[in-house]
């Protein structure tokens, strides 16, 4: 996908809350080897190194436009490399900490990965992954209503990305019985404040609006983003405007 830094960080501060809030879960150790999936730009990869003295870290991204911004952080403690987290369990490389901060979501068959994941822990090893949660969130339920709708849904051939995300109780009987312990799982709602509906066109257009516009062409983007933009409308009549942004932490580690 077509990943634009700077689009993306427009909503730096909504989009950091959630990264904080998921980091005050980590306990420092005397030694970890810790990987940040989906790192982005790498600024949170250096925020979450710089409060772990004694982590080695390193942040992998699929996205080279992302990764491009991360040079600047780089440091004796922290590298970064193109990876998908496909290539991270596929490596079989064993972690003191897995740290992922709204990335996971766009991998599938969560049933599996996350079993997968918690398999590369070390003893004493922490998982901390946050996602934002598609489904119950209203501008991802607008887009894909928009997309099964002609006629987009011919330009599209039929695609559409769901949420690959599981329930809360599915995702607890994972780490349930891979053997988790002081499991964190929240639902927290990271209201977002809009004046207008370009705002939340704005917000949507840095993450999942990307694949849908990457698979348009030409005027095709155009007409789909101008009727997504009316959608927006119809459903926030009045403005400023509330968006309940809901997304999921999870935490545990390993015995």
């Amino acid at each position: 996908m077509n990943w634009n830094p700077e689009i993306y960080n427009q909503f730096k501060d909504i989009r950091y809350q959630p990264f904080y809030d998921l980091m005050s879960f980590i306990t420092p150790e005397q030694h970890q080897n810790a990987i940040d999936i989906g790192c982005g730009t790498g600024e949170q990869t250096f925020i979450l190194a710089n409060q772990l003295k004694n982590a080695q870290f390193v942040g992998v991204d699929s996205s080279e436009e992302m990764l491009a911004e991360s040079k600047q952080f780089v440091q004796e403690r922290l590298s970064f490399k193109q990876a998908t987290t496909e290539d991270v369990l596929e490596s079989k490389q064993k972690w003191d900490l897995i740290f992922s901060n709204a990335a996971l979501q766009w991998s599938n068959q969560h049933d599996k990965l996350f079993p997968k994941l918690i398999a590369l822990l070390n003893p004493h090893g922490q998982m901390a992954i946050q996602m934002p949660m598609q489904s119950d969130n209203v501008l991802n339920q607008l887009l894909l209503e928009l997309v099964d709708e002609q006629p987009f849904k011919s330009y599209l051939n039929g695609w559409k990305r769901e949420s690959p995300l599981l329930s809360i109780d599915e995702y607890a009987t994972i780490m349930f019985h891979a053997g988790l312990i002081h499991m964190q799982i929240i639902q927290k709602v990271y209201p977002i404040i809009a004046e207008h509906a370009q705002d939340l066109l704005d917000f949507i257009s840095g993450s999942a609006l990307i694949p849908y516009v990457d698979r348009l062409k030409g005027d095709q983007k155009e007409e789909f983003i101008t009727e997504y933009k009316k959608r927006i409308e119809l459903k926030f009549t009045t403005f400023p405007a509330i968006y309940s942004f809901k997304r999921l932490l999870l935490y545990g580690r390993k015995p």
